[in-house]
Protein backbone atom coordinates (compact mmCIF):
# COMPACT_ATOMS: atom_id res chain seq x y z
CA UNK A 1 0.00 0.00 0.00
CA UNK A 2 1.31 3.44 -0.95
CA UNK A 3 2.65 5.53 1.94
CA UNK A 4 2.02 9.28 1.84
CA UNK A 5 4.84 11.67 2.69
CA UNK A 6 4.56 14.35 5.35
CA UNK A 7 3.86 17.14 2.80
CA UNK A 8 1.16 14.98 1.18
CA UNK A 9 -0.46 14.21 4.54
CA UNK A 10 -0.31 17.88 5.47
CA UNK A 11 -1.95 18.87 2.20
CA UNK A 12 -4.71 16.25 2.69
CA UNK A 13 -5.33 17.61 6.18
CA UNK A 14 -5.51 21.16 4.80
CA UNK A 15 -7.85 19.96 2.04
CA UNK A 16 -10.17 18.37 4.60
CA UNK A 17 -10.18 21.44 6.86
CA UNK A 18 -10.91 24.00 4.12
CA UNK A 19 -13.61 21.69 2.70
CA UNK A 20 -15.32 21.47 6.10
CA UNK A 21 -15.00 25.24 6.54
CA UNK A 22 -16.55 25.85 3.11
CA UNK A 23 -19.44 23.49 3.89
CA UNK A 24 -19.94 25.30 7.22
CA UNK A 25 -20.11 28.67 5.43
CA UNK A 26 -22.70 27.34 2.94
CA UNK A 27 -24.79 25.52 5.58
CA UNK A 28 -27.33 28.39 6.05
CA UNK A 29 -28.29 27.88 2.40
CA UNK A 30 -28.13 24.09 2.41
CA UNK A 31 -31.76 23.69 1.35
CA UNK A 32 -31.45 26.24 -1.48
CA UNK A 33 -28.24 24.61 -2.74
CA UNK A 34 -29.75 21.14 -2.51
CA UNK A 35 -32.84 22.04 -4.55
CA UNK A 36 -30.73 24.04 -7.00
CA UNK A 37 -28.70 20.90 -7.71
CA UNK A 38 -31.86 18.75 -7.86
CA UNK A 39 -33.57 21.10 -10.34
CA UNK A 40 -30.39 21.26 -12.42
CA UNK A 41 -30.31 17.46 -12.68
CA UNK A 42 -34.05 17.07 -13.31
CA UNK A 43 -34.23 19.80 -15.97
CA UNK A 44 -30.85 19.07 -17.57
CA UNK A 45 -32.48 17.39 -20.63
CA UNK A 46 -34.57 20.55 -21.17
CA UNK A 47 -31.46 22.71 -20.98
CA UNK A 48 -29.58 20.49 -23.42
CA UNK A 49 -32.46 20.72 -25.84
CA UNK A 50 -32.53 24.51 -25.54
CA UNK A 51 -28.77 24.53 -26.01
CA UNK A 52 -29.20 22.78 -29.36
CA UNK A 53 -32.02 25.12 -30.43
CA UNK A 54 -30.08 28.27 -29.44
CA UNK A 55 -27.05 27.27 -31.48
CA UNK A 56 -24.87 26.28 -28.51
CA UNK A 57 -25.32 29.52 -26.54
CA UNK A 58 -25.04 28.48 -22.86
CA UNK A 59 -26.06 31.82 -21.32
CA UNK A 60 -29.20 32.23 -23.46
CA UNK A 61 -30.31 28.62 -23.00
CA UNK A 62 -29.73 28.83 -19.22
CA UNK A 63 -31.84 32.00 -18.99
CA UNK A 64 -34.67 30.44 -21.03
CA UNK A 65 -34.59 27.26 -18.94
CA UNK A 66 -34.70 29.36 -15.76
CA UNK A 67 -37.69 31.31 -17.09
CA UNK A 68 -39.53 28.09 -17.96
CA UNK A 69 -38.92 26.72 -14.45
CA UNK A 70 -40.29 29.95 -12.99
CA UNK A 71 -43.44 29.60 -15.10
CA UNK A 72 -43.88 25.83 -14.69
CA UNK A 73 -42.86 25.34 -11.05
CA UNK A 74 -42.30 28.48 -8.95
CA UNK A 75 -45.34 30.50 -10.09
CA UNK A 76 -47.91 27.64 -9.76
CA UNK A 77 -46.55 26.72 -6.32
CA UNK A 78 -46.80 30.36 -5.22
CA UNK A 79 -50.40 30.66 -6.44
CA UNK A 80 -51.38 27.41 -4.73
CA UNK A 81 -49.72 28.60 -1.51
CA UNK A 82 -51.69 31.88 -1.61
CA UNK A 83 -54.97 30.02 -2.22
CA UNK A 84 -54.08 27.56 0.53
CA UNK A 85 -53.55 30.37 3.05
CA UNK A 86 -56.90 31.91 2.09
CA UNK A 87 -58.73 28.61 2.45
CA UNK A 88 -57.02 27.80 5.75
CA UNK A 89 -58.13 31.20 7.06
CA UNK A 90 -61.70 30.52 5.88
CA UNK A 91 -61.76 27.13 7.63
CA UNK A 92 -60.41 28.73 10.81
CA UNK A 93 -63.14 31.37 10.64
CA UNK A 94 -65.78 28.63 10.28
CA UNK A 95 -64.40 26.93 13.38
CA UNK A 96 -64.41 30.20 15.32
CA UNK A 97 -68.01 31.01 14.29
CA UNK A 98 -69.24 27.53 15.21
CA UNK A 99 -70.08 26.44 11.65
CA UNK A 100 -67.60 23.64 12.20
CA UNK A 101 -68.14 22.19 15.66
CA UNK A 102 -65.83 19.29 16.48
CA UNK A 103 -67.74 18.49 19.67
CA UNK A 104 -70.97 17.98 17.73
CA UNK A 105 -69.18 15.99 15.04
CA UNK A 106 -67.57 13.80 17.69
CA UNK A 107 -70.90 13.16 19.43
CA UNK A 108 -72.55 12.22 16.13
CA UNK A 109 -69.75 9.79 15.42
CA UNK A 110 -70.04 8.22 18.88
CA UNK A 111 -73.82 7.84 18.55
CA UNK A 112 -73.44 6.04 15.24
CA UNK A 113 -70.75 3.57 16.30
CA UNK A 114 -71.48 -0.12 16.95
CA UNK A 115 -71.15 -1.45 20.48
CA UNK A 116 -67.87 -3.26 19.85
CA UNK A 117 -66.26 -0.03 18.61
CA UNK A 118 -67.57 1.88 21.63
CA UNK A 119 -66.13 -0.77 23.94
CA UNK A 120 -62.75 -0.43 22.29
CA UNK A 121 -62.79 3.36 22.63
CA UNK A 122 -63.90 3.14 26.28
CA UNK A 123 -60.71 1.24 27.10
CA UNK A 124 -58.76 4.31 26.01
CA UNK A 125 -61.24 6.71 27.65
CA UNK A 126 -62.15 8.25 24.31
CA UNK A 127 -65.94 8.03 24.48
CA UNK A 128 -66.38 10.79 27.03
CA UNK A 129 -66.82 14.14 25.36
CA UNK A 130 -65.57 15.93 28.48
CA UNK A 131 -62.43 13.78 28.63
CA UNK A 132 -61.77 14.25 24.95
CA UNK A 133 -62.38 18.01 25.18
CA UNK A 134 -59.86 18.22 28.03
CA UNK A 135 -57.28 16.40 25.96
CA UNK A 136 -58.06 18.52 22.91
CA UNK A 137 -57.88 21.70 25.01
CA UNK A 138 -54.42 20.78 26.26
CA UNK A 139 -53.30 19.99 22.73
CA UNK A 140 -54.90 23.19 21.43
CA UNK A 141 -53.02 25.24 24.04
CA UNK A 142 -49.72 23.83 22.84
CA UNK A 143 -50.68 24.40 19.20
CA UNK A 144 -51.75 27.96 19.99
CA UNK A 145 -48.42 28.70 21.63
CA UNK A 146 -46.56 27.29 18.66
CA UNK A 147 -48.83 29.21 16.25
CA UNK A 148 -48.30 32.46 18.13
CA UNK A 149 -44.55 31.94 18.07
CA UNK A 150 -44.71 31.19 14.36
CA UNK A 151 -46.92 34.23 13.69
CA UNK A 152 -44.34 36.53 15.29
CA UNK A 153 -41.72 35.18 12.90
CA UNK A 154 -43.88 35.16 9.77
CA UNK A 155 -42.13 38.20 8.28
CA UNK A 156 -38.68 36.82 8.93
CA UNK A 157 -39.67 33.36 7.65
CA UNK A 158 -41.13 34.85 4.48
CA UNK A 159 -37.95 36.88 3.95
CA UNK A 160 -35.79 33.80 4.55
CA UNK A 161 -37.90 31.86 2.05
CA UNK A 162 -37.54 34.56 -0.60
CA UNK A 163 -33.79 34.72 -0.03
CA UNK A 164 -33.54 30.93 -0.33
CA UNK A 165 -35.54 30.90 -3.57
CA UNK A 166 -33.37 33.72 -4.96
CA UNK A 167 -30.18 31.85 -4.04
CA UNK A 168 -31.56 28.65 -5.59
CA UNK A 169 -32.46 30.36 -8.88
CA UNK A 170 -29.14 32.22 -8.98
CA UNK A 171 -27.24 28.97 -8.43
CA UNK A 172 -29.46 27.14 -10.92
CA UNK A 173 -28.52 29.58 -13.69
CA UNK A 174 -24.81 28.88 -13.24
CA UNK A 175 -25.39 25.14 -12.91
CA UNK A 176 -27.20 25.20 -16.25
CA UNK A 177 -24.56 27.39 -17.90
CA UNK A 178 -21.44 25.75 -16.44
CA UNK A 179 -22.86 22.40 -15.33
CA UNK A 180 -21.00 20.20 -17.79
CA UNK A 181 -17.62 21.74 -16.92
CA UNK A 182 -18.33 21.58 -13.18
CA UNK A 183 -19.53 17.95 -13.27
CA UNK A 184 -16.43 16.95 -15.28
CA UNK A 185 -14.19 18.55 -12.63
CA UNK A 186 -16.05 16.83 -9.78
CA UNK A 187 -15.88 13.52 -11.60
CA UNK A 188 -12.13 13.82 -12.19
CA UNK A 189 -11.56 14.79 -8.53
CA UNK A 190 -13.31 11.70 -7.13
CA UNK A 191 -10.54 9.20 -6.24
CA UNK A 192 -12.17 6.15 -7.85
CA UNK A 193 -11.46 4.26 -11.04
CA UNK A 194 -13.70 4.90 -14.04
CA UNK A 195 -15.45 1.54 -13.79
CA UNK A 196 -16.74 2.59 -10.36
CA UNK A 197 -17.46 6.24 -11.19
CA UNK A 198 -19.67 5.51 -14.18
CA UNK A 199 -22.33 3.34 -12.44
CA UNK A 200 -22.30 5.44 -9.25
CA UNK A 201 -22.72 8.79 -11.01
CA UNK A 202 -25.34 7.29 -13.32
CA UNK A 203 -27.26 5.86 -10.35
CA UNK A 204 -27.12 9.20 -8.57
CA UNK A 205 -28.55 11.11 -11.54
CA UNK A 206 -31.16 8.46 -12.41
CA UNK A 207 -32.50 8.16 -8.87
CA UNK A 208 -32.82 11.93 -8.40
CA UNK A 209 -34.70 12.35 -11.68
CA UNK A 210 -36.96 9.35 -11.11
CA UNK A 211 -37.67 10.19 -7.47
CA UNK A 212 -38.46 13.86 -8.03
CA UNK A 213 -40.51 13.40 -11.21
CA UNK A 214 -42.25 10.24 -10.00
CA UNK A 215 -43.09 11.33 -6.47
CA UNK A 216 -44.16 14.83 -7.48
CA UNK A 217 -46.40 13.54 -10.29
CA UNK A 218 -47.97 10.99 -7.93
CA UNK A 219 -48.40 13.66 -5.22
CA UNK A 220 -50.04 16.08 -7.66
CA UNK A 221 -52.36 13.40 -9.00
CA UNK A 222 -53.42 12.10 -5.59
CA UNK A 223 -53.81 15.58 -4.11
CA UNK A 224 -55.94 16.74 -7.05
CA UNK A 225 -58.11 13.60 -7.02
CA UNK A 226 -58.56 13.75 -3.24
CA UNK A 227 -59.36 17.48 -3.30
CA UNK A 228 -61.98 16.97 -6.04
CA UNK A 229 -63.59 14.16 -4.03
CA UNK A 230 -63.79 16.35 -0.93
CA UNK A 231 -65.21 19.24 -2.99
CA UNK A 232 -67.87 16.93 -4.45
CA UNK A 233 -68.77 15.65 -0.96
CA UNK A 234 -68.90 19.24 0.38
CA UNK A 235 -66.09 18.71 2.90
CA UNK A 236 -64.86 22.12 4.17
CA UNK A 237 -61.49 23.21 2.77
CA UNK A 238 -61.08 20.80 -0.17
CA UNK A 239 -57.97 22.61 -1.45
CA UNK A 240 -56.43 22.53 2.03
CA UNK A 241 -57.02 18.78 2.37
CA UNK A 242 -55.92 18.19 -1.21
CA UNK A 243 -52.57 19.82 -0.48
CA UNK A 244 -52.22 17.81 2.75
CA UNK A 245 -52.96 14.60 0.82
CA UNK A 246 -50.40 15.60 -1.81
CA UNK A 247 -47.72 16.03 0.87
CA UNK A 248 -48.66 12.79 2.63
CA UNK A 249 -48.66 10.89 -0.66
CA UNK A 250 -44.87 11.30 -0.66
CA UNK A 251 -45.06 8.34 1.73
CA UNK A 252 -45.61 5.34 -0.56
CA UNK A 253 -48.65 3.08 -0.02
CA UNK A 254 -50.04 4.82 3.08
CA UNK A 255 -49.99 8.56 2.35
CA UNK A 256 -53.30 10.01 1.15
CA UNK A 257 -55.36 7.34 2.93
CA UNK A 258 -54.40 8.94 6.26
CA UNK A 259 -56.77 11.79 5.32
CA UNK A 260 -59.57 10.29 3.23
CA UNK A 261 -59.83 7.13 5.37
CA UNK A 262 -61.02 8.83 8.61
CA UNK A 263 -63.38 11.07 6.60
CA UNK A 264 -64.95 7.99 4.99
CA UNK A 265 -65.34 6.34 8.40
CA UNK A 266 -66.96 9.50 9.77
CA UNK A 267 -69.49 9.45 6.91
CA UNK A 268 -70.30 5.79 7.63
CA UNK A 269 -70.81 6.13 11.39
CA UNK A 270 -72.89 9.30 11.04
CA UNK A 271 -75.36 7.70 8.65
CA UNK A 272 -74.02 9.07 5.36
CA UNK A 273 -73.48 5.55 4.10
CA UNK A 274 -73.40 6.26 0.38
CA UNK A 275 -70.88 9.07 0.83
CA UNK A 276 -68.69 6.87 3.03
CA UNK A 277 -68.86 3.84 0.73
CA UNK A 278 -68.32 6.02 -2.32
CA UNK A 279 -65.27 7.71 -0.80
CA UNK A 280 -63.77 4.33 0.19
CA UNK A 281 -64.30 2.91 -3.30
CA UNK A 282 -62.96 6.08 -4.89
CA UNK A 283 -59.99 6.18 -2.52
CA UNK A 284 -59.02 2.57 -3.13
CA UNK A 285 -59.83 2.27 -6.83
CA UNK A 286 -58.81 5.76 -8.03
CA UNK A 287 -56.51 7.53 -5.54
CA UNK A 288 -54.83 4.30 -4.45
CA UNK A 289 -54.54 3.03 -8.02
CA UNK A 290 -52.53 6.13 -8.96
CA UNK A 291 -49.99 5.22 -6.27
CA UNK A 292 -49.94 1.52 -7.14
CA UNK A 293 -49.58 2.08 -10.89
CA UNK A 294 -47.59 5.27 -11.35
CA UNK A 295 -45.06 5.05 -8.50
CA UNK A 296 -43.52 1.67 -9.50
CA UNK A 297 -43.38 2.83 -13.14
CA UNK A 298 -41.93 6.29 -12.48
CA UNK A 299 -39.80 5.56 -9.40
CA UNK A 300 -39.10 1.87 -8.91
CA UNK A 301 -38.60 1.01 -12.60
CA UNK A 302 -35.90 3.62 -13.22
CA UNK A 303 -34.19 3.34 -9.86
CA UNK A 304 -34.42 -0.48 -9.89
CA UNK A 305 -35.28 -0.35 -6.19
CA UNK A 306 -37.81 -2.76 -4.65
CA UNK A 307 -41.03 -1.13 -3.43
CA UNK A 308 -40.24 -1.85 0.22
CA UNK A 309 -36.81 -0.18 -0.10
CA UNK A 310 -38.44 2.89 -1.68
CA UNK A 311 -40.98 3.02 1.17
CA UNK A 312 -38.49 2.58 4.01
CA UNK A 313 -35.86 4.90 2.54
CA UNK A 314 -38.46 7.60 1.86
CA UNK A 315 -39.91 7.44 5.38
CA UNK A 316 -36.44 7.31 6.96
CA UNK A 317 -35.18 10.16 4.79
CA UNK A 318 -38.14 12.40 5.64
CA UNK A 319 -37.78 11.58 9.35
CA UNK A 320 -34.13 12.70 9.29
CA UNK A 321 -34.10 15.47 6.67
CA UNK A 322 -37.70 16.69 6.50
CA UNK A 323 -39.19 17.32 3.08
CA UNK A 324 -35.75 17.04 1.44
CA UNK A 325 -35.64 13.44 2.65
CA UNK A 326 -38.03 12.15 0.01
CA UNK A 327 -35.13 12.68 -2.43
CA UNK A 328 -32.16 12.07 -0.12
CA UNK A 329 -33.51 8.77 1.28
CA UNK A 330 -33.94 6.89 -2.04
CA UNK A 331 -30.66 8.34 -3.37
CA UNK A 332 -28.74 6.96 -0.38
CA UNK A 333 -30.57 3.62 -0.73
CA UNK A 334 -29.75 3.40 -4.46
CA UNK A 335 -26.09 4.27 -3.87
CA UNK A 336 -25.95 1.72 -1.04
CA UNK A 337 -27.22 -1.04 -3.33
CA UNK A 338 -25.02 0.09 -6.24
CA UNK A 339 -21.82 0.18 -4.17
CA UNK A 340 -22.49 -3.26 -2.68
CA UNK A 341 -23.22 -4.66 -6.14
CA UNK A 342 -19.90 -3.24 -7.37
CA UNK A 343 -18.11 -4.71 -4.36
CA UNK A 344 -19.74 -8.13 -4.84
CA UNK A 345 -18.79 -8.21 -8.54
CA UNK A 346 -15.27 -6.79 -8.20
CA UNK A 347 -12.79 -9.62 -8.33
CA UNK A 348 -9.91 -7.49 -7.04
CA UNK A 349 -11.46 -7.53 -3.56
CA UNK A 350 -11.94 -11.31 -3.42
CA UNK A 351 -8.85 -12.78 -5.07
CA UNK A 352 -6.49 -12.12 -2.19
Amino acid sequence: MKQFTLPQNSFLLLLGLVTLAFIWILSPFAGAIFWGVVFAIVFAPLHYRLLEVSGNKPTASALIALLLILLMVILPVTLIAISLVDQAAAVYAMIESGQINFGTMFQRAINGMPSWALGLLERFELTSLATLEAKLTAAAAQISQATAKYAINVGRNALDFMVSVTVMLYLLFFLFRDGQTLSAKIRSAVPLSERYKEPLFQNFITVIRATVKGNILVALAQGALGGMAFWFLDVPGPLLWGVVMAFLSLLPAVGAAIIWGPVAIYFLVTGSVWQGVGLIVYGVMVIGLVDNLLRPILVGKDTKLPDYVVLLSTIGGMALFGLNGFVIGPVIAALFIATWDLFANAGEFHDR
